[in-house]
């Protein structure tokens, strides 16, 4: 990650490779762009599970608005890009380990994961939303703070830390993926899922009978950031200086109109506020 390598060793990494080109069992997911020894590598680690930010395309490839903002990142600072799909739990120990450079995923700055990595300043803002059950009679998120109410939350997301926070009288369903927890409110199982309103809007739309979505602000934005390790003082510099560009200069409107230009029609005519509302 982010090391150049010399014109000799290239030419032995490449002899080493034809050598022993059979038992050669490269990682699946791992998305190099097309190499340039004269270039130093930076590794980027994300969950390509939340479409339109971070998935893969037909053909298995990253795709998506963080992969191609960070595709432009490479390109201002001379890096050669390579992508690390890595399980959502894996993330921030991708960075402690050295695996990889920084990790962009929908992530949101918390003083917790602080204590662990560093981050970059904020490069989207996110609020919480409820896709609840079409009969839960939930309106708002106070709703579903009592007993016998089910709340359905992906593992370790702020809807996790929200509900276990404020939800005590509820009972709390973790699970693994936001996949698993929108089938358990549409098939009754649970009265509610917490996450960020565009996946709320997403999945309400893909079932319109059997949920509803409720969106309330019913806390502050949350920030998402660019996790490196901790002390990688020059690789966050360089971030924050491309997201300061970015915000002036027009790229999360390019962005937005490759990749969320219907979710952005309908969050304002909804009134919601925007990913990159930073105001």
């Amino acid at each position: 990650m982010k090391k150049m390598l010399t014109t000799a060793a290239v030419a032995a990494l490449v002899a080493l490779g034809a050598a022993s080109l059979t038992g050669c069992n490269p990682q699946q997911d791992a998305a190099p762009t097309e190499g340039d020894a004269d270039k130093p590598t930076l590794t980027v680690a994300m969950e390509l599970a939340y479409p339109p930010f971070e998935t893969k395309d037909d053909a298995g490839a990253p795709a998506g608005l963080a992969v191609d903002f960070m595709k432009d990142f490479a390109a201002q600072y001379g890096y050669d890009l390579t992508i690390e799909n890595t399980a959502w739990d894996g993330l921030i120990p991708s960075l402690q380990t050295g695996k990889a450079d920084c990790v962009i995923s929908s992530m949101t700055i918390t003083d917790e994961r602080e204590q662990a990595v560093d981050f970059s300043d904020p490069y989207a803002m996110a609020q919480l939303a409820i896709l609840a059950n079409a009969g839960s009679g939930i309106e708002e998120a106070a709703d579903l703070n009592q007993p016998g109410k089910k709340v359905a939350v992906k593992t370790g997301s702020t809807g996790d830390v929200y509900a276990t926070k404020n939800l005590t009288e509820a009972e709390i369903v973790r699970l693994a993926d936001e996949s698993a927890c929108v089938t358990e409110v549409v098939q009754g199982k649970a009265d509610g899922f917490l996450y960020d309103q565009l996946t709320i809007y997403r999945n309400n739309l893909a079932n319109p009978d059997t949920t509803r979505a409720v969106f309330i602000p019913f806390q502050d934005p949350e920030a998402w950031g660019i996790a490196v390790a901790k002390g990688d003082a020059e690789l966050l510099a360089q971030l924050n200086e491309f997201i300061a560009q970015s915000k002036a200069d027009g790229e999360f409107d390019r962005l937005t109109e490759a990749h969320l230009a219907d979710e952005k029609r309908a969050f304002d005519e909804r009134g919601f506020k925007w990913f990159f509302d930073f105001e």
